[in-house]
């Protein structure tokens, strides 16, 4: 593959990556409202969805599920339902904001899971990159597997690094508004509100 389609696909996808969109408005609702620690645990799940999605591409199950309304749908409604669920744990989110360094492994685990599902169980993700990725790679390529592999990679290492500096950044703003009264819960309603509106996108699709 040559290095001027590499560079074209990795702009690209920076410039998809940065467009304000619900993952990284939750993400960003996510940092301020929990610190650095939580923001880099989703952004390391959201950036592994990414990888999850290119091997389907690759297995060329992404064009099986395609072809069958079904089993998009039942993708669409279990994502959909996910979402609403971890909405409806963001509604209830109470109590005043902890120093965020207090956040255990099996924290750091949970929302890294979360990052991998929502982006698993979302087929808008699927079916973008089985239109985006063969727009770099030549249907006739004998490699066109590594190719696809590589592209996933790539965008999967920039997700990670726009991410994780929306998730830094945010996190840094945390740690100045600790003394906000009721802050953790206004931040959870926020987040329930994304969540929502992301499960309803998904539906409507």
């Amino acid at each position: 593959m040559e290095i001027n389609t590499l560079l074209y696909f990795l702009m690209s996808s920076v410039i998809i990556t940065i467009v304000p969109g619900p993952d990284n408005m939750y993400l960003l609702a996510l940092s301020l409202g929990s610190g650095v620690r939580q923001g880099l645990a989703l952004t390391c799940g959201l950036a592994s969805g990414v990888i999850f999605h290119t091997t389907l591409v690759i297995l060329g199950v992404a064009v099986l599920l395609q072809q069958s309304p079904l089993a998009l749908q039942l993708i669409k409604y279990i994502g959909a339902a996910y979402l609403l669920y971890l909405a409806w744990k963001a509604f209830h989110t109470t109590g005043e904001l902890h120093v965020e360094g207090t956040a255990s492994k099996q924290q750091f685990f949970n929302i890294y899971r979360r990052g991998v599902l929502m982006n698993a169980l979302n087929p808008k993700v699927l079916l973008f990159f089985l239109a985006y990725l063969p727009q770099f790679v030549s249907m006739n390529d004998p490699d066109m597997g590594w190719h696809f592999a590589l592209l996933g990679l790539i965008f999967s290492l920039q997700t990670l690094v726009i991410f994780g500096l929306i998730a830094i950044g945010a996190g840094k703003i945390h740690d100045f508004i600790l003394s906000i009264k009721n802050f953790n819960r206004i931040m959870g309603i926020i987040q329930g509100c994304l969540l929502v509106l992301i499960a309803g996108a998904i539906l409507l699709m």
